[in-house]
């Protein structure tokens, strides 16, 4: 997969696109980030790339033609998605969506935003990682890569652990433990020391329902729990899953 990045601050990218997963990913030839400076393309000696906003206003636009410019010489794989507050939401699905494609690049505003037009008659879409305001889309950028990438065939260890992880089927994950069994007096379950692997399957359903039920009801309002699933929060109560 190649991911283009169009961003004022090139280093914010290129460096953590170089670490843990993601760094992983590139080496091994999965993964092909590549990040440009539309100040590369700017027409003037200062390397303009912002202006005022026409009707007044706070802050500093950035302008249309250094970006168009950008795109246009790079010829980046669409779709082109710049990332702002007033986007779709990424969320799971959309990494998933994203990840089935050969590439796609990211645009990374700045200051009080892009001018319209770029939304507009350049991009494809827009896309906001949450409700709230970043100082760029830099640090957006970053979470969308490493959650298109973690989903990449062979970049994940286990490619099973996208499967449980939270949000698939719009639920969390359940609670994970390791070793020691006993620590501070906080013992790991006694299911998952058990041995019985069925049932270990069945609590960590369990559990990852009671998670979604008490701390994303917005999830559960999504998709409604079935009476299977009702039925397997009712066996395991007793053993507090999730708590």
């Amino acid at each position: 997969m190649r991911i283009d990045v169009f961003s004022l601050f090139p280093d914010y990218i290129a460096g953590p696109a170089q670490a843990a997963l993601v760094g992983k990913a590139q080496s091994a030839g999965i993964l092909d980030v590549r990040v440009h400076d539309p100040r590369e393309w700017a027409s003037d000696r200062h390397r303009t790339v912002d202006d005022r906003p026409f009707g007044g206003g706070a802050g500093m636009i950035l302008m249309p033609e250094p970006i168009f410019t950008a795109v246009e010489a790079v010829d980046p794989p669409r779709p082109l998605l710049l990332l702002s507050a007033s986007g779709h939401r990424f969320d799971q699905r959309a990494a998933e969506r994203l990840a089935e494609l050969p590439g796609f690049s990211l645009l990374c505003g700045r200051y009080e935003g892009v001018d319209q037009r770029v939304a507009d008659h350049l991009c494809d879409g827009e896309l906001s990682v949450g409700d709230y305001v970043l100082a760029g889309g830099e640090a957006a950028a970053l979470v969308v890569i490493e959650a298109v990438t973690r989903l990449l065939p062979g970049v994940m260890g286990n490619d099973a652990s996208a499967v449980d992880e939270s949000f698939a089927e719009d639920r969390l994950e359940y609670p994970q433990y390791t070793r020691p069994a006993a620590f501070r007096g906080w013992w790991v379950p006694e299911v998952l020391r058990s041995g019985a692997h069925e049932r270990i399957v069945r609590w960590r359903r369990a559990a990852a329902l009671r998670r979604t039920v008490e701390r994303r009801p917005d999830l559960v309002a999504k998709r409604p729990m079935t009476n299977a699933e009702r039925a397997l929060l009712d066996e395991f109560r007793g053993e507090g899953p999730g708590r």
